[in-house]
This record gives structure tokens, sequence and C-alpha cells, in this order.
């Protein structure tokens, strides 16, 4: 059974930091491509992604600098640091895998609510 479970969510001030986890389970984690989304109004938002060695990232124009998307294929474990945080990055976070060339396979979390207000 395919599991993708986050942690790490929480309330926070802005300026301040947060690790989200996404816990795998259930499929090979090391040959899937992954990424952290998160809920913009009428549709998901790409935040941060890795390739499935972790060799290659990229992120959203607005989180450039201040989160850090890792992995660690040994622990089946999926992070996002999350440096200076604004009002504005507060929001549902989602995990994501995908694998196969139309993305196949592609699994989600059930997510994890990120609030950053003083």
């Amino acid at each position: 059974q395919v599991q993708l479970v986050e942690s790490g969510g929480g309330l926070v001030q802005p300026g301040g930091s947060l690790r989200l986890s996404c816990a795998a389970s259930g499929f090979t984690f090391s040959s899937y491509v992954m990424s952290w989304y998160r809920q913009a109004p009428g549709e998901r938002e790409l935040v941060a992604r890795i390739t499935s060695a972790g060799g290659s990232t990229n992120y959203a124009d607005s989180v450039k600098g201040r989160f850090t998307i890792s992995r660690d294929n040994a622990k089946n474990t999926l992070y996002l640091q999350m440096n200076s945080l604004k009002p504005e990055d507060t929001d549902v976070y989602y995990c994501n895998a995908k694998y196969g060339p139309m993305n196949d396979y592609d699994y989600w979390g059930q997510g994890t609510q990120v609030t950053v207000s003083s």
C-alpha cells in the first residue's frame, strides 16, 4: 500500500523556519521524482521538485533562495527546509511522487498545514 505521510507543519512567526518531512512507503522511493506542492486558490502550485537521485532541483520563483528540497533515499524520506517564512507562505503543503514517461504513477500525501503569522 502506497503511503506518503507529511509532518513538520505548524505555526511560525514571519522570518522563522520550518522543516517538513514526507515519509514514503509501498513503492520504490529512489526511482520517483519527488515534489512539494501547496494549495493555491484554484489549483495546487508546485513549490519544489527533486529528481530521483537528488542530482537536480527546481523551485517556484516565490521560494527560491528561501526553501531547500532534499531527499534521503536510504530513509525513503523527502524534506523541505523553509527559511525566512512569509505570511504568504501560509498554506497546506503536499508531498507528491511521480514515475513514468506519462507520470503513470502519481501519488499524493494528505497534506500538512503551515501557518506564518505573528
